[in-house]
């Protein structure tokens, strides 16, 4: 039964209060795995759909197991910091926020069986009557306040144009280890604003939350046009293009696999040794910016037809006595814990980690951060910064006029290249 709006804005409280506003795209329950929002057939898109088009949001995921689950799921509207806005669920979308996840799918022919789910935005359901950012929460309606997996999306009224550079001559040196953006906007849509109090940027580099950053102010304006330039917050570590492997069969070896066999209950995939790539020469690889995709060579439908597979990462390196060392790619959401945690082995001389994946293409890196330590791990320890490193950087304009009780995002550009 759809339920209204005052109960789910009340447990939606409750269940912030209890988590400390984790919003992070994230599986609390181990019985989910494969979480992915994508614009609908365009796996190289961001989760952002504009609203006034036909644009739509897939958002998948599997349970592990042989039945279904009775699943629901709700939407949180967040400000530009990712925190819960003011706004009352009547005053985001058109709708009950309370809705039945009813398009799943058994898999097929697979050793580990399991549901695909799918929830596809807008729908009859659902239909956003504000922009930015969204945070999708899957729940059992038996037990509303556990949140069993929630995804991050976003929704732009794309009234400011945006444009930008990406350059290796930067205010800390030229053809080093940075990249440096310039970037403009264009508010005239937007009519008479303040753009020094109004507006506010982030810029993101790739898939990676850890190195999203907020721009402030503009360096100039012009007109209804505001210039960012020369600012500190612009010059990222270039970082260096992600690793990539391929299981889509278990009958070859894809892309950078060792070898493959059946264990016990399902695949396990060895990949080729990697070796740590700081100080080493550029290698140029067309990559797709940290993503994944699920895909199964002879599954007419890759996401009930690919199998769940152990894949054996191994990064042959002398130990980081005082580093924990991590596997990151857009699969980890940019959570690091045991999960995605290497061990070190002596007896092979490297970094070991078994993690259990959907078939498909893969991007990664390896990262790394002091032990014990909170902070977000860097790639620059062990993958280097090589000012040639294609990246993709995503920029979010938001507007929040005088006394409004919600951010709006009113732009969004994706920038790639050197």
């Amino acid at each position: 039964m759809l339920k209204p709006i005052f109960y789910i804005f009340a447990f939606v409280t409750a269940v912030f209060s209890a988590v400390g506003a984790d919003t992070s795209t994230r599986v609390f329950d181990p019985r989910f795995r494969t979480l992915k929002a994508e614009v609908e057939d365009n796996f190289m898109s961001l989760p952002v759909i504009r609203m006034g088009t036909n644009d739509r949001l897939t958002i998948k995921f599997d349970e592990i197991g042989e039945d279904n689950s009775y699943l629901e799921y709700r939407l949180v509207h967040c400000n530009a910091d990712w925190q819960p806005s003011r706004l009352l669920d009547s005053e985001f979308i058109e709708g009950f926020n309370s809705v039945k996840i009813e398009d799943f799918a058994f898999s097929s022919s697979t050793f580990v069986h399991y549901v695909n789910y799918l929830i596809t935005l807008p729908n009859d359901d659902t239909h956003f009557l504000h922009s930015g950012n969204y945070l999708l929460q899957v729940y059992d309606p038996d037990d509303p306040e556990r949140v069993l997996l929630q995804c991050r999306f976003q929704v732009s009224e794309n009234l400011v144009n945006t444009s930008g550079l990406i350059t290796s001559r930067t205010d800390r040196g030229h053809n080093d280890i940075w990249q440096q953006l310039s970037i403009s906007t264009d508010w005239e849509g937007l009519g008479n604003i303040n753009p020094f109090q109004d507006l506010s940027m982030y810029v993101t580099r790739n898939v990676e939350g850890a190195t999203r950053r907020s721009i402030k102010s503009p360096t100039r304006v012009s007109d209804s046009k505001s210039f960012y330039e020369h600012q500190p917050d612009l010059i990222f570590p270039a970082s260096n293009e992600y690793r990539r492997f391929e299981s889509i069969s278990n009958t070859f070896a894809g892309m950078h696999v060792d070898s493959l066999r059946y264990i016990d209950t399902n695949y396990h995939v060895w990949l080729k040794p990697d070796l740590p790539r700081a100080g080493r020469q550029y290698d140029y690889d067309r990559t797709q910016h940290g993503r994944f995709i699920i895909r199964e060579y002879n599954a007419t439908d890759s996401d009930i037809g690919a199998d769940y597979i152990t894949v054996h990462f191994f990064l042959e390196s002398p130990e980081l006595k005082d580093k924990e060392v991590y596997i990151d790619g857009e699969f980890t959401h940019d959570q690091f814990d045991r999960h995605n945690m290497m061990t070190y082995s002596s007896e092979k001389g490297g970094y070991i980690l078994e993690l259990p994946l959907k078939q498909g293409a893969y991007n990664y890196q390896y990262v790394a951060r002091p032990r014990g330590s909170s902070q977000a791990p860097s790639a620059s320890i062990l993958e280097g910064d090589i000012y040639e490193t294609d990246n993709e950087y995503s920029i979010e304009v938001y507007y929040t006029p005088p006394g409004a009780r919600a951010d709006r995002l009113v732009g969004f550009r994706t920038l790639s290249g050197i």
